[in-house]
Parts: C-alpha cells; sequence; structure tokens
C-alpha cells in the first residue's frame, strides 16, 4: 500500500505543478521611471542634434601616441587649460590620437596652434577636418 502511495502523491504534484503552468515576473517600478527619463534624454539630444551641423574646417592634432595614457593626459590637460576647446579622442590601432577645436577660420587655428605648442613641446599640427559648427556662429570656434 506504501509503495501505491508514493507514485500517486508525485502523480498529483506533478499535474498541480503543470496546471499553474504560467511564470510570475515581479518587476522594480523604478525601472519604469528609469526608462522614461532614458526617453526623455533620448528625445532631448534627437533635438539638440539637429540644431549642430558640420562644415569642412581645422582641427589641431595634439598627440598620436601608442600609450593611452599618455593620450587622456594630453586630453585632460586640454580641458584644464582650454575648456573653450573640444577635445577628441579616438584609436586607430595601434595609436591614440588627441584633436582639438572646431574651428572654421586657419586664421584662429593658428592662433591656438601657437599658445597649445607651449603645453605640447613634441608639435600641434594643424590638420584638414569636418567640425561640428552650430547654426547661428557665422564662422569661429564653436
Amino acid at each position: 500500500m506504501k509503495y501505491l502511495l508514493l507514485p500517486v502523491l508525485l502523480f498529483f504534484l506533478s499535474s498541480q505543478l503543470k496546471a499553474q503552468g504560467g511564470v510570475a515576473v515581479y518587476k522594480d517600478p523604478r525601472i519604469d521611471q528609469l526608462l522614461k527619463k532614458q526617453a526623455d534624454v533620448n528625445n532631448i539630444s534627437t533635438r539638440n542634434s539637429t540644431k549642430r551641423r558640420t562644415a569642412p574646417g581645422y582641427r589641431l592634432l595634439i598627440i598620436s601616441t601608442n600609450n593611452k595614457a599618455e593620450a587622456i593626459a594630453a586630453r585632460t590637460k586640454i580641458y584644464s587649460n582650454f575648456p573653450e576647446l573640444k577635445p577628441y579622442m579616438w584609436h586607430q590601432s595601434p595609436y591614440f590620437k588627441v584633436k582639438a577645436g572646431n574651428f572654421t577660420s586657419r586664421q584662429e587655428a593658428q592662433a591656438y596652434q601657437k599658445r597649445l605648442s607651449a603645453f605640447f613641446p613634441g608639435g600641434v599640427f594643424l590638420m584638414n577636418d569636418i567640425v561640428e559648427v552650430s547654426p547661428d556662429s557665422s564662422g569661429s570656434e564653436e
């Protein structure tokens, strides 16, 4: 009798588990708030990106090195000494490169080149590039 009771009990329990058959998902309500905030940020950045445009111009090549720490140090030096310039850093294997500025006039870029040369004795080079300009600016550095 007790050998029969065990299979019947297991059958009953397994049928109960199959009958429930769903998966309950418990979600923190803060996730919805975060998703809404991210959607708002995306909408704002989309609106701002339509205000930005690009044009042919000049940037200053500050450093091209295979040492990431040197590139980060150069970018930090630009941030601290020239907050009006926007530095750009990227990795083009095997080098890390740092450029700065959004100049539409060559004269303004050359003026900054002289000022930056004091901070970067390895040389600062003027390069043609596609730069960001704001629609309301008539030309110079953003």
